[in-house]
């Protein structure tokens, strides 16, 4: 089948479609249920995520259908009653969607989107809702974690020709652009989303040419105004940096242009760009960028710059756009209530690992934020009926650990999740990717930095409210 041609309907998981049948022959089609997203730790061990892909599944959600040929060919695996198959025939999604915008710092155990939807559509869409979220939630931490080690000098994301298939380059870039990074080498995520693309010569440049220098000054004559060029084809320092600094003597200076940059993509980084530093500051270029590359991660980046390497840039691949060193994000999707009677009835999850128990219910998501300083003090899951008065003093307290209580005063509770679908129509105007970028910049700096650090962060606390944790133990204490 033409990969144009498919429809992401069908990708999903077997056992969506024969839940789905079952539900249809119980009569379970229109029993309301309530799912959520979470997930249950920080990649890298970190202290916080970045939530992404709600742009991607809000246009999978409104495009929602199977067509003939996808009843066809359920009709072959001679497993699905005819009737449910011509209920899918007009299938859509008819129910409702929150979800925490996305740039969003997140944290363990808290909804990060909520259906509410018949059985058989909130089903229907788990595979793909885990697949976005979970992807480009995964990306944008990562991008912010190496965005935050960088220390304000920018970050490119050149990962593609190493990315998990087309799909993982183009929006993996723009999850990592949300994350923090300046643009990317991948030309088809400008094109569709507006990721800046960013790059100037690969080493097949330089060889292409009689010699390094020629090559760096047709380069400079062809992009005077973007001349970027790769210092590390040959000899750095004996051959790269001197043609580099003729070039931009022959070609730029004549032009008055002083902006200008080499890269480095081998050998020892710091020890390369201070020399290189150096010869460029006596050759009076003082403003020419070094920009590097070469397998770099945000631990890579830190000590780079802790041992006092000369950069001003960096280019940052495979170990971004896989997220090499911890490359799944753990988001699950769990039923957590259904509607009986016209009553919410909170349903839980039980295991021997205690990490994977639920919290049940249809439930409401603050964040508490000091007047004083606007940061983040607490997130406090509460059930939906709840609302917080942040007028008055709260006690909150460690769910796992009750004894371990905090009264907050002086703050502001806000409302993380919203409307995202009502009755089937989207009611959520997607921001564009520049104020989801700004978004998630200005919520990262709301966190403490005790909570930003790589190694060992502090734990930011997620509550549950009295009335939430009774539910929750309760229902411990009836079904284990």
């Amino acid at each position: 089948m033409d990969r144009n041609k498919w429809n992401l309907t069908m990708l999903c998981d077997f056992y969506e479609l024969t839940m789905a049948n079952g539900y249809f022959l119980k009569g379970f089609q229109e029993k309301i249920t309530y799912f959520d997203i979470f997930f249950r730790r920080v990649p890298d061990g970190g202290g916080f995520a970045i939530a992404a892909g709600l742009e991607q599944l809000v246009e999978y959600i409104k495009d929602l259908h199977f067509s003939p040929e996808d009843i066809d060919y359920l009709r072959g695996r001679n497993m699905f009653d005819e009737a449910f198959l011509d209920y899918l025939a007009h299938f859509r999604f008819t129910g409702d969607i929150w979800a925490v915008p996305e740039g969003t710092p997140i944290f363990p155990n808290e909804p990060i989107l909520t259906v509410r939807a018949p059985a058989i559509q909130a089903q229907m869409v788990e595979t793909y809702a885990l697949l976005c979220i979970n992807h480009q939630s995964l990306l944008a931490t990562k991008a912010n974690r190496v965005v935050r080690a960088a220390e304000g000098r920018a970050v490119m994301e050149f990962g593609a020709r190493r990315a998990q298939g087309a799909e993982g380059a183009v929006n993996g870039a723009r999850a990592a652009y949300i994350g923090g990074v300046a643009g990317t080498a991948t030309v088809l995520s400008d094109q569709v989303f507006g990721v800046p693309a960013l790059g100037t010569m690969a080493h097949s440049w330089v060889q292409m040419f009689d010699s390094q220098y020629e090559a760096f000054k047709a380069y400079c004559q062809f992009y005077p105004q973007n001349a970027v060029l790769l210092v590390d084809t040959y000899n750095t320092l004996k051959s790269g940096v001197p043609d580099a600094i003729r070039a931009f003597n022959e070609v730029l200076k004549p032009m008055g242009i002083k902006k200008c940059g080499i890269r480095l993509d081998s050998g020892d980084i710091t020890y390369l760009t201070k020399e290189a530093r150096k010869m460029l500051d006596a050759a009076g270029w003082t403003e020419c960028t070094i920009t590097v590359s070469n397998s770099l991660d945000e631990y890579l980046i830190r000590d780079l710059l802790l041992q006092g390497a000369q950069i001003n840039a960096f280019g940052v691949g495979e170990r971004l756009i896989t997220a090499r060193s911890e490359p799944v994000f753990g988001g699950v999707y769990k039923l957590v209530a259904v509607e009986q009677d016209g009553q919410v009835i909170p349903k839980i999850k039980i295991s021997e690992n205690v990490s994977k128990i639920t919290t049940p219910h249809y439930k409401k998501f603050y964040r508490f934020f000091g007047n004083d300083n606007g940061k983040a003090i607490a997130d406090y899951l509460c059930v939906y009926d709840e609302t917080v008065d942040d007028s008055q003093p709260l006690e909150i307290f460690d769910p796992d650990a009750t004894w371990k209580k905090k009264m907050v005063r002086d703050f502001t509770a806000r409302e993380m999740q919203v409307p995202v679908f009502q009755n089937g129509q989207c009611v959520y105007a997607l921001p564009s990717l520049e104020e989801i970028r700004a978004y998630c910049a200005q919520q990262v700096d709301t966190l403490w930095d005790e909570v930003k650090r790589f190694d060992n962060p502090h734990k930011y606390y997620v509550d549950l409210s009295r009335k939430l944790w009774e539910i929750k133990y309760n229902l411990l204490e009836r079904t284990y």
